[in-house]
């Protein structure tokens, strides 16, 4: 933050000097003194020219006068015109470099404050989109150094200087790219040290501990979300997993109350209007449902039916086909009989399943297939989404909510009707 703004003054600063500066001066006396050698020069050659005139007989002597009168008169004429130029270039010059070096920096301040993002170094670099994600470390963040060698040189500069906090944001951010999710959480946790009153670090740092532990807000995640909202009530990100962790505990009414808070903060009609929509329409379909008498767990904890359960309904274009295997480093630890979830979620917004399939570990490597007739809500169905990430899960429990222990895997971000996505389930749930 500190160094965005000294580069902008520095910035202003060199704009001053060089607009500025040669107003103060005024005009070149340069461009004067050459004009004037050049008149004197066309003086000469013309009254020596009239000199050979008058030599030869070409001119009578009364022309001959009559002829340098005039061209001393002309040049005389020149002279005045320069100087009535030149001369009140001296102080009103002066009066506009002061004024121009007034208002550069108030009219480029304000033009920023108006037109520009000035929390966007506030609340780190994110954009509105990644703040409204719950889970934006698995899709990465813009700016970070995703490069293998890129963090190798954030790792020596952090290690050089432990309180360098552009760089230690840098390294966490570059961790969350890398899925690194655990290493990205302990840098953190040394961030928020190093700057307590923050409330992007303790949300951005809720997030990578979520991921840390299998993708879980409860616990030490929900209490970071805490106090990132009693530093700002107001930051996106916070809002965000606020309402997904509230959703994830089952109280419906404080997920309403934590989106409805940042839907009034998004544009109207944006992507992440609409998928904080799409969450608050579910969370008050639930509420309703339990109001009414029904008992609803948590939604990641709801228990898909079996794949040969699943609707028969014929999918349309949001179809995703691929593949899922157990990375090598794997096989051994999970019983054939233990329950095998693949699962489609939104990319952006709430991380309930929108299409889910139960399978077991002997079923590995599987071939799925997902569609909207597997998916969990009418309104929560791969074809509402743009973009979605396939996840596998060995749950040793049976329930979809991931626990220690359980192992997983993700895709990549995909469009839904991608055809042939593949991934490992290659980690364990901490």
């Amino acid at each position: 933050m500190t160094l965005f703004w000294i580069l902008c003054v520095a910035l202003i600063a060199i704009a001053i000097v060089f607009i500025v500066y040669p107003l103060w001066r005024g005009a070149p006396k340069s461009n004067v003194v050459a004009r004037d050698a050049a008149n004197l020069e066309i003086l000469r050659d013309q009254i020596a020219e009239m000199d050979n005139d008058l030599k030869n007989g070409l001119l009578t002597p009364e022309l001959h006068e009559q002829g340098k009168r005039e061209l001393e008169a002309r040049v005389l004429e020149e002279v005045g015109q320069v100087e009535a130029e030149v001369a009140p270039a001296g102080r009103p010059g002066k009066v506009l470099a002061i004024v121009l070096a007034a208002l550069l920096p108030v009219m480029s301040f304000g033009v920023y404050f108006i037109v520009g993002e000035p929390n966007a170094m506030r609340k780190g670099d994110s954009d509105t989109m990644s703040q409204a994600n719950p889970h934006s470390g698995m899709e990465g963040m813009g700016g970070t150094m995703r490069t293998e060698n890129g963090i190798r040189e954030l790792e020596k500069r952090v290690a050089a200087n432990d309180q360098d906090g552009e760089a230690l944001v840098m390294l966490a951010r570059s961790y969350m790219d890398a899925e690194r999710f655990a290493e990205s959480a302990k840098v953190y946790a040394k961030l928020v040290k190093l700057i307590p009153d923050e409330a992007w670090v303790w949300a951005d740092y809720a997030d990578a501990q979520a991921m840390a532990i299998g993708q879980t807000l409860r616990g030490k995640p929900t209490e970071f979300i805490n106090k990132a909202l009693k530093l700002d009530p107001n930051n996106m990100k916070a809002l965000a997993l606020a309402g997904s962790a509230a959703m994830e505990r089952g109280d419906f009414a404080a997920a309403i109350k934590h989106w409805e808070k940042l839907l009034a903060q998004l544009p109207p009609n944006s992507e992440d209007a609409m998928a904080i929509q799409g969450g608050l329409k579910e969370a008050r379909q639930l509420m309703a449902h339990m109001k009414s008498g029904g008992k609803t767990p948590p939604m990641l904890e709801q228990i898909a039916p079996p794949q040969e359960m699943a609707s028969a309904a014929a999918p349309g274009k949001e179809r995703i086909t691929g593949r899922v295997t157990l990375d090598p480093k794997l096989k051994g630890k999970y019983s054939p009989d233990d329950t095998l979830f693949v699962l489609a979620r939104a990319a952006q917004g709430p991380k309930m399943p929108l299409a889910i399939m139960r399978m077991q570990v002997s079923d590995l490597p599987l071939d799925f297939e997902l569609d909207d007739s597997m998916a969990m809500a009418p309104q929560m169905k791969l074809s509402n989404f743009d973009e979605v990430v396939v996840v596998g899960r060995i749950s040793k429990s049976g329930t979809a909510m991931p626990q220690a222990g359980d192992a997983e895997g993700f895709s990549i971000t995909v469009k839904p009707g991608t055809k042939g996505v593949k991934f490992k389930i290659d980690h364990i749930v901490e």
